[in-house]
This record gives C-alpha cells, sequence and structure tokens, in this order.
C-alpha cells in the first residue's frame, strides 16, 4: 500500500496535480505508424539506373519503333470492329506521354546518383592528389638535405686526390732531406 501512495504522489506531485508519464531517455521510442510503405533508396535507385540505362540503347529504340509500327499497323489495316484506337491515334499519344513522363524522373533519378558517384570520385582523386603532392615536397626536401650533407662529405676521389698529395709532400721532404745529407733509405 505504501509503494502505491508513494507511485501516485510520484506522478501527481506535492500539489496533486496529475504529470504525464515520464520518458526513459535510454531507451527508444516506438516507432510512428507511416502512411507510405517503406522502400529501399538504394534498391529503387539501381533499378532506376537499369531503366535509363535500357532507355539509352538502340535495343529500346528498335523495340518501341517496332511496337509503334504495330500498334499504327493494327488499327489502320484491321476492321473498324477490332481497332481499338483509330486514327487520330488518341490512345498511343496517352502511352507515349505516360511512358515519358515515367522515363524523365527515372533518367534524373539516375544522373543524380551518378552525379553523387562521380562527387565522391573527384572526393578521392583530390585528397589523394594532395597527399602525392605532400609526398613529392617531403622526398624533394630530403634530396635537398642529402646534396647538402654530401657537399661536406669526403668522398672517395676527394680522399685519394688527399692522400696522392700527401704521398708527394711525403716524397718531396724524402727527398729534400737526401739532398740535405740524410741517411739513405
Amino acid at each position: 500500500m505504501a509503494g502505491e501512495d508513494r507511485a501516485r504522489a510520484a506522478s501527481t506531485g506535492a500539489s496533486g496535480i496529475v504529470r504525464p508519464p515520464r520518458y526513459r531517455l535510454d531507451q527508444p521510442k516506438a516507432p510512428r505508424p507511416r502512411l507510405l510503405p517503406d522502400y529501399d533508396a538504394e534498391t529503387f535507385g539501381r533499378f532506376s539506373e537499369r531503366i535509363a540505362r535500357f532507355l539509352g540503347t538502340w535495343r529500346f529504340i528498335a523495340w518501341m519503333t517496332l511496337f509503334i509500327f504495330a500498334w499504327l499497323m493494327w488499327n489502320i489495316f484491321t476492321p473498324a470492329t477490332w481497332q481499338f484506337d483509330p486514327y487520330p491515334f488518341i490512345f498511343l499519344t496517352l502511352m507515349l506521354s505516360l511512358q515519358a513522363s515515367y522515363a524523365a524522373p527515372l533518367i534524373l533519378l539516375a544522373q543524380n546518383r551518378q552525379d553523387d558517384r562521380d562527387r565522391v570520385t573527384h572526393e578521392q582523386d583530390r585528397k589523394q592528389n594532395e597527399r602525392s603532392i605532400a609526398d613529392t615536397e617531403f622526398l624533394t626536401r630530403e634530396i635537398a638535405a642529402l646534396r647538402m650533407g654530401l657537399g661536406e662529405v669526403a668522398t672517395r676521389d676527394w680522399i685519394r686526390s688527399e692522400l696522392e698529395d700527401l704521398v708527394r709532400d711525403l716524397d718531396e721532404r724524402r727527398a729534400l732531406w737526401r739532398a740535405e745529407g740524410g741517411e739513405e733509405g
């Protein structure tokens, strides 16, 4: 009984006013009912790209031409009781308009998806170019530092020329010493 009184007091407060129930922030809310059905945008996008690719082929033009030709021939040369779309071909015009009204947004959707892919590819290329430039600049600085360091390093040819100069100096001193009367060696 005491627990119920505490729960009632917590929901009404000290003033006795009824408060709405508290929602727990650590748990997700229940999903709301939707008027439109859920669909996977990626699947629909791939479907629209397939249609757009087909609409841009010679096969589609050939099939469409064959369909229209058959439609016209049927409605011109069959008996009047069998014709379903006589001469002004209003129903054919309606069918072609309907096809165009669906084809245009699907083509635009496919173009938007291609633009998104191009944008991502361009961004990746830009980042790769930035990394390549940074690597090239780093290597250029390293090569310059090595060249500067090599200017201070004794090379084999320089050491050889220095040793030859020392040998020449020793030979000259030995010859001078012998000329002054030093011992024979």
